[in-house]
């Protein structure tokens, strides 16, 4: 193999690598049936832009709360923002789901899960809900959550996952959402 070949695979497989948190900030560990504030967490904003897509965006944290904002495009191929965390250690053992403290202007949103197994920028397990203007908990079991292609296992392991992030996705959109807390749930749901 060339050495202008064995560099390019080099790259191809450091970006790959990349959405496991190998370039990640913030690492930190969740605690089960805690709501962690979420002004506490490191967030990082990604967009379709890194794809070719178009949509614009933006996510900071003000007063302790998380805010998503901007206008999801499908052009080109798009179709998202969002605002993730890395976790290190995965979801504590047991966790059945997670939970969040979210309001919106009303459009429906997701959280979408990567573990150890989803290293492609494709694939993730995703869950939806919904906001509205008033403060309300959401709880998402980890069985509603749906892997993004078919080459993935079916069902989550909480010990293998690496990120949660709150998304904006797939239609043409002003997005809005605000996150105070979140964490993961144990037990029946």
């Amino acid at each position: 193999m060339t050495t202008g070949r064995r560099a390019i695979l080099s790259g191809i497989g450091a970006l790959a690598a990349a959405p496991l948190g190998l370039f990640a900030r913030g690492v930190h560990a969740m605690e089960a049936d805690v709501m962690t504030p979420a002004g506490e967490v490191d967030w990082i904003y990604l967009a379709d832009t890194v794809m070719g897509g178009v949509s614009e965006g933006r996510s900071w944290t003000e007063d302790g709360i998380l805010r998503l904002a901007g206008t999801v495009s499908t052009e080109n191929r798009g179709g998202f923002i969002q605002a993730r965390t890395y976790v290190d250690q995965g979801l504590p053992e047991g966790t059945t789901g997670l939970r969040l403290r979210v309001r919106g202007n009303g459009e429906r949103y997701f959280v979408h899960l990567r573990t150890f197994l989803t290293p492609l920028p494709w694939q993730y397990y995703q869950a939806g809900f919904e906001t509205g203007p008033d403060w309300a908990e959401v709880t998402i079991p980890l069985s509603e959550f749906e892997p993004s292609g078919r080459l993935m296992p079916l069902s989550i392991s909480p010990d293998l996952v690496r990120s949660v992030a709150v998304v904006a996705y797939g239609r043409d959109h002003v997005a809005d959402l605000s996150v105070a807390a979140l964490g993961p749930v144990s037990g029946a749901l």
